[in-house]
């Protein structure tokens, strides 16, 4: 497949991923509670790199290719804050401390841009292979969007139990499990023999549910681009600045009740705009979606629900407030 990177391009991209990840490893080797101040500088940190990543993309290949970069972008970015709201409520089933959550925050992170990578290299493979395959990543993504919308319908909220995990009831028979954490570390040795401690679980959890989320974000963005370099950044780039988001959302990821009703939205348009596309490669008189209108509809969704979320978390404080006073 046509790609703008070289194996140059490739090798540096990993280096810098692998260095920012090393450095987000020593930043949680003391584990602490984040402060908000310190939440909000890596956040914009991680903002800005790939702001400044989609400049030099744009002015290297072209803005087609920079559209695309920044469309892909803010596709992942918002499945990645779906992703949090699955990660805040693994924390508070695990019981983990506030002093742990960046760390088991990073391993999912880490976990993820493993999946992803292999995800991204499988999809690559089956486009080289023949144009059904974006027939295939429309319909799945056409099915997620139907089921997350009925869901959303449905007021039903995401829920773990992670007593139903098997990778979890798997690692509890295989290894005894402690009951306390034992800070950052993920076994211990009690008497005389190794264990698990409930770190462990929870970095399986996280990494468990990180296989659901690559299933649909990988085909989401090869529903914008169908580079695998321009893929696989955004993918990087979104999960890099989750560590730090989750620390400055999490108090404001309750009032986002309408994301997933915009999340459904997305995930629709971009499944019929790979269908579309599959239809046109066999008709060519089927219409191809251009990316620019993918952007401006997904920014527009991503308004929208955010406002519509807002005003009813506001009046529903409002009517507490009504009630309480009668």
């Amino acid at each position: 497949m046509e790609s703008i990177a070289s194996p140059q391009l490739w090798l540096i991209t990993v280096a810098v991923l692998l260095g920012l990840l090393a450095l987000d490893f020593v930043i949680t080797r003391r584990p602490h509670d984040v402060p908000m101040r310190e939440a909000v500088a890596w956040t914009v940190f991680y903002l800005a790199l790939p702001a400044a990543f989609g400049v030099y993309v744009w002015m290297a290949h072209g803005g087609t290719r920079g559209v695309e970069f920044f469309t892909g972008y803010v596709v992942e970015k918002s499945l990645s804050v779906d992703n949090l709201f699955v990660f805040m409520l693994l924390l508070a089933a695990f019981a983990v401390p506030p002093a742990l959550a960046q760390r088991v925050l990073l391993y999912g992170i880490a976990g993820a841009l493993v999946l992803r990578a292999i995800f991204i290299a499988a999809g690559a493979a089956m486009l080289s292979a023949g144009t059904w395959a974006f027939l295939l990543f429309g319909a799945i993504l056409v099915v997620t969007a139907v089921k997350v919308m009925r869901d959303a319908l449905r007021g039903t909220d995401h829920q773990v139990d992670i007593d139903k995990m098997r990778g979890v009831r798997l690692l509890r028979r295989l290894m005894p499990v402690t009951d306390e954490y034992h800070g950052a570390r993920l076994t211990v040795k009690e008497a005389g023999r190794r264990a698990l401690t409930p770190m462990a679980l929870v970095v399986a959890a996280v990494f468990l549910t990180d296989i659901v989320f690559a299933v649909d974000s990988v085909p989401a963005v090869y529903g914008v681009t169908d580079d695998p370099y321009l893929v696989f950044t955004t993918n990087a780039f979104a999960l890099l600045g989750l560590r730090a988001l989750y620390f400055v959302l999490r108090n404001a990821l309750s009032r986002l009740r309408h994301l997933n009703h915009g999340l459904a939205i997305i995930l629709g348009f971009i499944g019929l705009k790979l269908i579309l596309h599959w239809a046109h490669t066999v008709w060519s008189w089927v219409p191809d979606v251009p990316t620019p209108l993918s952007l401006a509809v997904i920014i527009v969704t991503l308004a929208v629900v955010t406002v519509t979320s807002l005003r009813a978390t506001s009046g529903a404080k409002r009517e507490e407030v009504t009630a309480s006073a009668s």
